[in-house]
């Protein structure tokens, strides 16, 4: 079993969290719980320290009989205690209630509120989501970051103009810059709460009408994505500083 724990600077932004259990076996959950700090990893620790007897400890540890690791998976965070116990009490009922068939697959379209940054996680994720390393350009690299902002996680009363399919629609448009500086940039990092999120290959800028929310010329890019940049997930607190969105990096 491979001792894993959330760092400080994780824990600082997980607040409460609502968490499962998941045998590897089976992929089933067998536990629901909540917590704050390293809560989550905590039942495993028990089950190979102690003697005590459940169902969940038992299991617990025929899964590392088995040379297996338990999967974690936070399933909300950014919670009060409060909502911590609400959620995790909905969860229980919902797996738990005798009239339900668990086994159906849900037919719901849309994903749950909070999905790209609350929503469920492995703790992996979770770790690369808080626990970045600052962003140090690459050579000659010249970077253009964007703050997504309201694009990457909007509310559920948004704007139209905010409500975008997919991570490149909403990082591409309706940005106001110094268009010859866009148009020598190396990559386009699309930023939200300070961590890399996506990294674009930008092949060209233009002009565009913008929509009557935004004042003044803006720009928007065509290209393509880079899903194996060095630059995802680091940490650009560094360099945007202030409230303008757009930020040029090693130019």
């Amino acid at each position: 079993m491979r001792p894993i724990e959330f760092k400080p600077s994780v824990i600082n932004r997980l607040h409460y969290y609502v968490y499962c259990l998941v045998d590897p076996r089976d992929n089933r959950i067998f536990y629901i719980g909540k917590g704050h700090g390293n809560r989550v990893f905590q039942h495993a620790a028990c089950a190979m320290s102690s003697a005590d007897i459940s169902l969940k400890l038992d299991r617990i540890r025929d899964i590392i009989r088995g040379n297996q690791d338990v999967r974690y998976y936070i399933l909300r965070h950014n919670l009060t205690e409060e909502q911590a116990y609400i959620v995790e009490s909905v969860l229980i009922d919902l797996l738990t209630f005798k009239d339900f068939n668990t086994d159906i697959v849900l037919t719901n379209i849309q994903a749950g509120h909070h999905q790209w940054d609350e929503g469920i996680k492995t703790v992996d994720e979770i770790i690369g989501l808080y626990d970045c390393q600052p962003l140090v350009p690459l050579g000659k690299d010249r970077l253009l970051a964007v703050k997504l902002n309201r694009t990457y996680s909007p509310k559920a009363n948004a704007e139209d103009v905010y409500k975008r399919e997919n991570m490149y629609e909403k990082a591409r448009k309706y940005w106001k810059l110094n268009v010859n500086k866009g148009q020598s940039a190396d990559y386009v990092l699309a930023v939200y709460e300070e961590v890399v999120r996506a990294v674009f290959k930008p092949q060209r800028w233009y002009e565009v009408k913008e929509p009557r929310l935004f004042s003044g010329t803006r720009y928007a890019f065509d290209g393509v994505e880079v899903f194996d940049s060095p630059y995802l997930n680091m940490d650009v607190s560094e360099y945007i500083k202030g409230q303008s969105p757009v930020r040029y990096i090693n130019f």
